[in-house]
């Protein structure tokens, strides 16, 4: 599942809101008891009683600046409150006057302390001094705050340090050893067989650099994957021809080199062939001949794509280009899921007179899931001569596997040329093996299981098995005789992830290079053979990212040191890298707080400068706007520690006399973090320095980079300790001086809109709005794997699916409930929405607010979509709110 896609930049003029718009409901506010098949009652303190400003008195405070000096308006103050008997211009009885006077003061010293504090970013203050200018909700969208931040395409068959550069329609590739660059195609030259130019969007290397592979009329599918043309091009003899004949629309959904020689190994039709040499007269090899709109051989449907590889293809080569190993996936027996688009095209005015459905094999919990199977050609074999792409392809079986359809093949890597790890789990993630295939030349098709995944195994709790791929071969060079060995992420006995090493890779213990309360995050970056060191990433603290090295001791030698920091560790900072082939350079990418940079790092080389982006031109442009005021902080819920970032107005009166509305922002998600020091200037910052709103992000139970022990909770049971965590919070908030109890909301999109309309379902007397875009409404309307893996079988499960879907509409009488879907999402389905609607409508709740995004998909993007969503709730909040401060009367 996503969280809340990035903004789309759509020029379109600013809207103006009303400023005075508020809600005048008052609502009275019971919790109705809990179902019976639902944990107890459910946050346990009964109804809410926050402190609150006089209803009589309160009014809108308006601070509406145009000037960077806080003291040169002081006496707005004074004209936003008529009707209060403070008459400017007139003298004042002496004892109001003092009282004024002294209040004013106040007033100024608490700004003074506010402005004094925005400079730090964990002492509650900015990283940079405020401007004055207001944000828009156009600078949001039109990439005035939009850091440039450049991919950097690492060549490795042109050696280490090598990378690539699009300039004046040719391919450049710059050696940062030698300071050189050189021309390795020009785009002009890659030309079908009529001569005409071919527009490509992708392209890959020969391991030998004599030909590139080029990928021409890509046709997007889902997430990650797309079809294309692929074409062959001869750098020597500029001739270029189609690996096979080019179909509009395209049909090949996948294609590679092989790691080493001159192989392509291509999916079409989903079938799977390999191209021997890149010849216009060779024949491809058809692998596999049974492939159909059902059944899959070297790319993922769309589960396994969405929710296992994340990724477009499954196949993998070995790395001496021998063998293939790829994927087989039967969703025969896959219900279908069907949806309506109602304009295929980017006109909203275009009339269709018949809708076309968009059909999709999606598993729902409990129904039937892709059955996998693992499938290795023998490239080598076939080729010695007197064998069919039938006799050299073989099945992988092993003891102990689980019936296919209980089956989730979570991991395929090679480690060796001979040697293959598989990760099998079940479908409730809570069981699983590692299997080792090793053919030491041989055909073989039994595997042994070396590793046990889950509560018996290297999980040890009740949680769940993660889903990702962290397997990394470690290089021939490193390893003695003919052993092979290899890393992987592994959570220690404390429930941290870290790095293993299993030597050699039959081996079912780990030693551990790594180790600690804090966890290694995005796999292994990089393994340097040269330096024996390994290159990782962490989140240490939790809501940073920083970049280290350890040393890889194997054999007798094994010893677990400190890891060095390649970062710096003394600035709360985030950063994230891309290493070169051979590990000489990296990318460092310097993501936040402050403006994103960045360098290329040349390893043992201090003299060494390269940066790539530095972004000066938008530091002097944030110098000239508002910038909010970034707490970072933990709250105790329920005895969990929970980070928390809080987003406050630049020149806010924190003194108590004004009280400010709160929206808190969440995604809680298993595995997920919002809360982060990673740079932003978005839709929040708009709703903070502009409309005056305080925004909070709280990670609840169940997100990452903590240990096992705050994420497991949620097992079972998504969306209720959850839930608790956020109304705590909102507890603590609406308890704080300058916070309005009457003005306290959450938003949230995918996910996060689960999480909104749990809130709202919650009842708990705090949260007076909630937004909710994309949500899940029911775990049993999302996809199996995603879902099953952190609830179980609802069949094992019944009650835990009742109690973590909306399943009581009550609560939404008495919240400002706003809720938004696209009706083209593939992954949050629309349907979703629709049964929310229904429930709604059976109880009899009107004051809702619900607008359905035409043809969108889960990003809500299409026809102007995206910045409309973003458009339409800050109207709602301003309706709903107001905008600014209220406070009392003198």
């Amino acid at each position: 599942m996503s969280a809340a896609p990035a903004y789309n930049s759509l020029l379109i003029e600013d809207q103006e809101f009303e400023e005075n718009g508020t809600s005048s409901n008052q609502r009275r506010r019971t919790i109705r008891p809990d179902l019976q098949i639902r944990p107890p009652t459910y946050y346990g303190d009964g109804p809410f009683d926050p402190p609150s400003s006089d209803d009589e008195a309160e009014v809108l405070l308006e601070k509406n600046r145009g000037r960077a000096s806080f003291m040169a308006d002081q006496d707005t103050f004074g004209d936003s409150e008529p009707g209060n008997g403070l008459v400017v211009g007139q003298k004042r009885p002496a004892p109001l006057r003092w009282l004024v006077i002294s209040l004013a003061s106040l007033v100024l010293l608490s700004a003074a302390i506010g402005i004094i504090a925005a400079t730090t970013l964990y002492n509650g203050k900015t990283y940079r001094a405020p401007g004055a200018q207001k944000i828009s909700l156009e600078h949001v969208f039109n990439g005035t705050f939009w850091p440039e931040q450049n991919g950097l395409h690492w060549v490795p068959e042109a050696g280490d340090g090598v990378f690539s550069i699009m300039q004046d329609y040719q391919i450049k590739l710059v050696d940062l050893k030698t300071n050189t660059t050189t021309t390795l195609v020009s785009m002009t030259d890659v030309k079908d067989q009529s001569g005409k130019t071919v527009y490509w969007s992708d392209w890959k290397l020969s391991a030998d650099m004599k030909y590139i592979l080029v990928k021409a009329n890509r046709v997007k599918q889902w997430r990650h994957s797309s079809f294309g043309n692929y074409y062959v091009h001869n750098l020597e003899t500029k001739s270029t021809f189609p690996i096979i004949p080019p179909s509009y629309p395209p049909v090949t959904a996948y294609a590679t080199w092989s790691p080493t020689g001159q192989s392509i190994a291509f999916v079409a039709s989903n079938d799977l062939y390999v191209l021997p040499s890149p010849s216009e007269s060779a024949t491809a090899i058809r692998v596999t001949t049974a492939g159909n709109a059902s059944l899959f051989h070297g790319v993922p449907d769309w589960i396994y794509e969405e929710e296992v590889f994340e990724d477009e293809y499954a196949l993998w080569w070995s790395p001496d280009s021998s063998k293939l190993a790829f994927l087989r996936l039967d969703e025969t027996a896959v219900d279908e899921y069907r949806f309506p688009i109602y304009n295929p095209t980017d006109d909203a005015f275009t009339v269709n007179p018949y809708t076309k459905d968009t059909v999709i094999k999606y598993p729902k919990p409990g129904y039937n899931n892709p059955l996998a199977s693992i499938h290795i050609f023998d490239v080598s074999r076939y080729l010695s001569g007197g064998h069919s792409p039938g006799d050299t392809t073989y099945e992988l079986n092993w003891e102990g596997r689980f019936p296919v359809d209980n089956s989730v093949i979570a991991e395929v890597a090679w480690v060796a040329n001979e040697t293959l790890i598989v990760k099998e789990v079940n479908r409730a993630a809570d069981s699983g093996s590692v299997i080792l295939f090793n053919g030491n030349g041989g055909r073989t098709a039994t595997g042994v299981v070396v590793r046990k995944l889950g509560k018996d195994g290297e999980e040890g709790d009740e949680g769940w098995i993660d889903s990702h791929q962290s397997i990394y071969p470690i290089p021939e060079s490193l390893l003695s005789g003919s052993s092979s060995a290899y890393l992987d992420i592994v959570p220690s006995k404390e429930g941290y992830n870290h790095i293993a090493l299993f030597e050699p890779a039959d081996s079912g213990t780990p030693r551990f290079l790594t180790s600690g309360t804090w966890e290694v995050t995005g796999g292994i970056q990089a393994v340097d053979a040269h330096r024996g060191l390994v290159y990782f990433q962490a989140a240490r603290p939790s809501t940073e990212r920083h970049l280290y090295s350890v040393p890889i001791a194997l054999g007798d030698s094994f010893n677990s040191v400190e890891p060095t920091p390649l970062t710096d560790e003394s600035t709360p900072s985030s950063y994230s890298t891309s290493f070169s082939p051979g590990s000489g350079f990296y990318l460092l990418n310097y993501k936040g707080p402050n403006v994103p940079w960045q360098k290329v790092i040349q390893v043992d080389n201090t003299d060494f400068d390269y940066v790539l982006t530095d972004n000066a031109a938008l530091n002097t442009t944030l110098s000239l706007y508002e910038t909010p005021v970034v707490t970072y902080s933990t709250i105790e819920s329920d005895g969990f520690e929970l980070n928390v970032k809080e987003m406050r107005p630049s020149r806010m009166d924190d003194s108590g006399r004004t009280k400010y509305a709160v929206l808190f922002f969440v995604y809680g998600g298993p595995v997920s973090q919002k809360v982060n020091v990673d740079y932003s200037r978005d839709w929040h910052e708009f709703l903070v320095c502009t409309l005056q709103y305080i925004v909070v992000i709280v990670d609840g139970r169940g997100t990452g980079f903590k240990g096992r022990t705050l994420r497991n909770p949620v097992r079972n049971n998504l969306g209720f300790w959850e839930t608790q965590d956020q109304i705590n919070a909102a507890r603590i908030w609406a308890g704080k001086d300058y916070v309005d109890p009457k003005r306290i909301g959450i938003w949230g999109w995918s996910y996060g809109g689960f999480m909104a309309s749990k809130v709202a379902e919650a009842d708990a007397g705090i949260h007076s709005l909630a937004m909710a875009i994309a949500p899940v409404i029911s775990w049993r309307l999302y996809d199996s794997v995603y879902t099953e893996r952190y609830m179980g079988l609802p069949d094992d499960n019944p009650g835990g699916y009742i109690n973590a879907s909306i399943s009581r509409v009550d609560g939404f009488r008495h919240v400002d409930y706003l809720l938004g879907h696209g009706s083209g999402d593939d992954n949050v389905h629309f349907a979703n929405s629709a049964h929310m609607l229904d429930m709604l409508t059976q109880a009899g709740v009107r004051d809702f607010r619900f607008r359905m995004f035409t043809d969108s998909d889960h990003s809500i993007s299409r026809r102007g979509g995206n910045r409309e969503v973003y458009e339409y709730m800050a109207s709602f909040l301003q309706e709903k709110w107001g905008k600014g401060g209220r406070r009392r009367g003198w």
